[in-house]
């Protein structure tokens, strides 16, 4: 998902108390995908209610969410909204790749393959309209303020950044930087191991924050040269130069200066240059939005997720005392919020 710049960036390791009382917009659709990949049985089959309905997304974001509340991290998410046009062959690859996977994963399953199986079922993994009202609905009762972005969350999460209505972005993808982000932190909504996209390769999930005036001061390029060097390595709005990485790309543009001289030097053009770079420099983005917690409903709760969609009462109920308490490293409540 996303540019593939990640190993141009200057990225420091920080702990989840280092966010403390610090307001982080996260990129909902990227991160309920992370929960029902990662969230999984050993055979790959994600978690379902008693009618067969998946719940993966709402045990990762109650669980995960209380971390971050006792941590003092004070959570929107930002739902994405209309994709662009020119996002559709990417969002047509996407979907092949999902039904390849979960065709591959029942194959898998009938061999008794468990491995395979679990590899190819994260792959199959899909974001649909239930999974996102039924997480809007979860936020909601937990307390938790959420936002509809007109387009791409990750541009209206960057906005609220720069509007200084929040402090960082939370993502997996480096699109947030395109889109203007000071700053972003990945890995805030994943734990333990994070498999490699493409590969069976597991590796630490370290929590990671990349302030972009840092790499671009250590790139010696301006942000319109990085969205540059992100259409030259490929975007969700076009296909990448042939050949050329991340690494390329930088040493094209610093050389030439921009995309324009780039392309007259290869002889080879990019259809839709300039729409592709307006959506990254003028996104579509709201201010119609508002920010505002609140104490989690009991009641509710309980109705939600134990009654309709078989959770533990005990569970739950720890995960709701753990919300109120909200006891991170400055000992900062829900209340003190209001």
């Amino acid at each position: 998902m996303g540019t593939d710049i990640g190993d141009l960036l200057q990225k420091r390791k920080i702990e989840l108390t280092d966010l403390s009382n610090r307001v982080v917009a996260i990129d909902a659709f990227n991160t309920l995908h992370q929960f029902l990949s990662i969230i999984r049985q050993r055979d790959g089959s994600p978690l379902v209610n008693s009618s067969g309905k998946v719940t993966s997304h709402l045990s990762g974001l109650l669980y995960r969410t209380a971390s971050l509340i006792e941590a003092g991290i004070k959570p929107v998410f930002v739902f994405d909204g209309k994709p662009p046009d020119l996002k559709s062959e990417t969002l047509s690859r996407r979907k092949e790749v999902r039904e390849t996977s979960l065709e591959k994963w029942e194959n898998a399953k009938a061999e008794g393959d468990l491995e395979a199986a679990h590899k190819y079922a994260q792959a199959s993994s899909k974001v649909d309209q239930t999974i996102v009202e039924d997480s809007k609905y979860l936020l909601g009762i937990m307390g938790i303020p959420w936002t509809q972005a007109p387009c791409e969350g990750e541009a209206q999460a960057a906005h609220m950044v720069i509007k200084k209505d929040a402090d960082c972005v939370a993502s997996q993808d480096y699109d947030s930087f395109l889109f203007g982000a000071p700053s972003v932190v990945r890995n805030m909504t994943v734990t333990g191991k994070r498999k490699l996209p493409g590969k069976n390769v597991y590796v630490d999930a370290e929590l990671e924050m990349i302030e972009l005036d840092e790499t671009l001061g250590a790139l010696g390029i301006n942000r319109d040269q990085l969205i540059d060097i992100a259409i030259c390595v490929g975007t969700d709005y076009n296909k990448g130069l042939e050949k050329v990485g991340p690494k390329t790309a930088l040493k094209l543009i610093k050389k030439h200066g921009d995309i324009h001289a780039v392309l007259r030097e290869k002889g080879v053009e990019i259809e839709g240059l300039d729409n592709i770079k307006e959506l990254f420099t003028h996104p579509d983005v709201t201010d119609d939005y508002e920010i505002k917690w609140s104490k989690p409903d009991s009641e509710k709760l309980i109705k939600f997720l134990c009654e309709e969609n078989g959770f533990s009462v005990d569970r739950m109920e720890k995960a709701v005392e753990r919300l109120k308490a909200a006891s991170g490293a400055r000992q900062k409540t829900l209340d003190q919020w209001f």
